[in-house]
C-alpha cells in the first residue's frame, strides 16, 4: 500500500501501470491526482477517514491510498552496463536499518539525480511502505538495487572501473573540502551509530571525512549522504564543465 498524496501523484506520473486502485477519503479533493486517476483509468473508491484507515493504518495517509504491485528493484549488473555517458555514481549502503533513513536517501539521490542506491539483502532495511511514503516517490526517480553480498557487489564496481569513496573516521581521512572526486564514483555509508564494516574499509580507495566546527556530535547517515551527494553532483558538474571547455 503506497500512502501520502505525494507518493500517489509522482507514480501516477512516472509507473501508473503499476497501481491496482486508489482509495480516496470521501472529501478528498486535489484535481491533478484526480485527473491523472480518470486518465489512467484506474479504478478508484472513496471512503470515510475509518474506511480508510482500515485500508492502511499509518500516520499522515493525507486521504489517500493507493494499492500497487511490489516493487521491483534493478539488477545490479543493469547498473554496471549503463553507458558511459549515462553512467551513474553508485550508493553503497552497509546495515541501514532505520526505513526512515533509507526513504530520505532515496529522495536525495533521486533528487540530485545520475544516483543509484545498493543495499544488502541482510542485516538492512528493504523498500518496504514506510520507506516509500519517507521517499515521497524519489523510489520512482534514483535506480534501487539489492544484492546478495555488498562485498561482492562493490569488488565488481571497483572491476568496471569504479574508484570507492566512503566516510570513515581514521587519521587518514581526508577534507571532503579538499577531496577532488574521480569518476565513476561509488561511495560507501555506513549504519547507524556503527560506520562502515572493517570488512569493507579494505575496498575503499579514498577515505573521507566531513568537516564539523560546531559540537563534537556527528551526522545522521541521511544527512552525510546529502552532503556527499551536494559534493558530488558539484564536481560532476566541474568535470562536465572541463570537458566542455
Amino acid at each position: 500500500m503506497l500512502y501520502g498524496r505525494n507518493s500517489v501523484f509522482e507514480r501516477l506520473k512516472t509507473n501508473p501501470q503499476t497501481i491496482r486502485k486508489i482509495f480516496l477519503q470521501d472529501n478528498f479533493n486535489v484535481s491533478h491526482i484526480e485527473r491523472l486517476i480518470e486518465e489512467n483509468s484506474i479504478p478508484s473508491e472513496r471512503l470515510p477517514h475509518q474506511g480508510l484507515e482500515r485500508i492502511k493504518h499509518a500516520k499522515d495517509l493525507q486521504g489517500i491510498v493507493a494499492s500497487v504491485d511490489k516493487f521491483k528493484y534493478v539488477p545490479f549488473d543493469d547498473l554496471l552496463n549503463f553507458s558511459k555517458d549515462r553512467q551513474l555514481t553508485f550508493i553503497f549502503l552497509d546495515r541501514i536499518n532505520d526505513p526512515h533513513n533509507l526513504g530520505v536517501i532515496i529522495r536525495t539521490a533521486a533528487c540530485f539525480g545520475r544516483l543509484a542506491v545498493i543495499i544488502p539483502k541482510f542485516e538492512a532495511c528493504e523498500v518496504n511502505e514506510t520507506v516509500q511514503h519517507v521517499a515521497s516517490g524519489g523510489e520512482n526517480y534514483a535506480p534501487i538495487s539489492i544484492v546478495t553480498n555488498l562485498s561482492d557487489a562493490i569488488i565488481d564496481a571497483k572491476a568496471s572501473g569504479y574508484w570507492i569513496l566512503g566516510t570513515v573516521i581514521a587519521d587518514d581521512s581526508k577534507d571532503i573540502n579538499k577531496v577532488d572526486f574521480p569518476f565513476p564514483l561509488g561511495i560507501v555509508l555506513g549504519s547507524e551509530g556503527k560506520g562502515i564494516r572493517h570488512g569493507l574499509q579494505k575496498y575503499l580507495d579514498i577515505k573521507v571525512r566531513i568537516p564539523m566546527n560546531g559540537a563534537k556530535l556527528s551526522f545522521n547517515v541521511n544527512i552525510a549522504c546529502a552532503i556527499l551527494c551536494h559534493e558530488i553532483s558539484k564536481q560532476r558538474t566541474d568535470v562536465n564543465m572541463s570537458i566542455i571547455l
